[in-house]
């Protein structure tokens, strides 16, 4: 049994880090930063799309160059999130999630999430 296990293969995703952000102040008054790396292990998928969320995981609003990135496989990109500093008591998560286009997609497409939890 364990040798099936083991050689059934190896799952891949997507990496999201670090994994407890801190949030720093920006160059604009009033807005604070996260900076975030994102590298592709998938070489299904090239899209991924960002969302901040609170406890309850009600989005909260942020802004990022582009809320859907494109990182192609074996690729990593810096991603810079910025939240109001009236926001930053709600913001609990940064997440992104896999996204295919229609065009891409052959057969099952298996998406993948990954959060990252801010340090309280």
């Amino acid at each position: 049994m364990l040798l099936l296990i083991v050689l059934s293969g190896q799952a891949t995703a997507h990496q999201w880090t670090p994994t407890y952000p801190t949030l720093e102040p920006s160059y604009v008054p009033g807005v604070l930063r996260a900076r975030m790396y994102l590298y592709n292990a998938r070489n299904d998928i090239s899209y991924f799309q960002i969302d901040v969320f609170d406890d309850d995981w009600n989005s909260v609003p942020f802004a990022t160059t582009d809320k859907l990135v494109n990182v192609n496989y074996l690729s990593r990109k810096t991603i810079d999130i910025h939240i109001r500093e009236k926001d930053k008591d709600r913001v609990r998560y940064f997440c992104t999630s896999s996204r295919s286009l229609s065009q891409q997609e052959k057969g099952t497409v298996v998406t993948s999430r990954i959060c990252s939890k801010i340090k309280s």
